[in-house]
């Protein structure tokens, strides 16, 4: 029996698990229905490309039909392995504008506007290049330069300058306008998903189980309480 089940072990999933397991007396079960992010490509910023389409560790959707493109259907990767879509994304690092949250804070109430969503950017940043207002730098998600910049990536930024955009330095500072390189979430070099920020460094937690290659059919209800859900050829609660 488990105090709660977290369905899904993606970014929201890991850092989930990782709160509700600090406090020892609650049992957290956290389930997942692709596999371990064994894969060396996931961790090789270069096997970016091979992921895109390899179904064992992506769920390889398609959108519905687009109006607005003739009909097309837009193919639509989503990571299906722990970690989530942070482990086979590009790992870039780039906040939301402040103009989105305070939308989000109109819609669904303050806790929601950019203040807040700022002060946890700050806390969950590890930023090994920027220690300014705008970053933290001792949490747990590891945020650096790229290590190597495509030759073409300069060129393309030098244009921008050329075409009179301002050159931005970082994107996640005072401004979001202009044109510049960009951050990723990568420690020496190796992508550091949420899997690896978040949930490897408590998998040793004795009251948290993590399942693989485990899907989630049905959420099961007494009345309107959930309590625990149904698994392809299993029941979990």
């Amino acid at each position: 029996m488990f105090d709660y089940i977290i369905v899904g072990a993606g970014s929201a999933g890991c850092v989930l698990a990782n709160r509700l397991s600090a406090d020892p007396g609650t049992r957290v079960c956290l389930i997942e229905a692709g596999g371990r992010d064994r894969n060396p490509l996931i961790h090789i910023p270069l096997g970016l490309a091979a992921l895109a389409r390899n179904k064992t560790i992506n769920w390889a959707f398609d959108t519905a039909p687009e109006p607005g493109l003739n009909g097309r259907r837009l193919y639509w990767p989503r990571g299906k392995v722990l970690g989530g879509s942070s482990s086979i994304n590009a790992m870039i690092y780039m906040r939301g504008h402040p103009a989105d949250y305070e939308g989000w804070a109109a819609a669904a109430g303050p806790h929601w506007g950019w203040d807040r969503a700022r002060a946890l950017f700050l806390r969950m940043e590890g930023n090994t290049a920027l220690s300014d207002a705008h970053h933290g730098t001792a949490g747990p998600l590891t945020v650096s330069d790229l290590r190597e910049v495509n030759p073409m990536s300069r060129a393309f930024v030098q244009a921008g300058v050329e075409c009179h955009l301002p050159e931005n330095r970082d994107f996640n500072g005072a401004s979001q306008e202009g044109v510049g390189l960009y951050q990723v979430t990568q420690r020496n070099g190796r992508r550091f998903s949420a899997a690896r920020a978040f949930l490897a460094p408590i998998l040793h937690r004795p009251n948290l189980t993590v399942e693989t290659g485990a899907q989630v059919e049905r959420v099961l209800f007494q009345g309107r309480r959930a309590t625990g859900v149904r698994l392809r050829g299993a029941i979990c609660c």
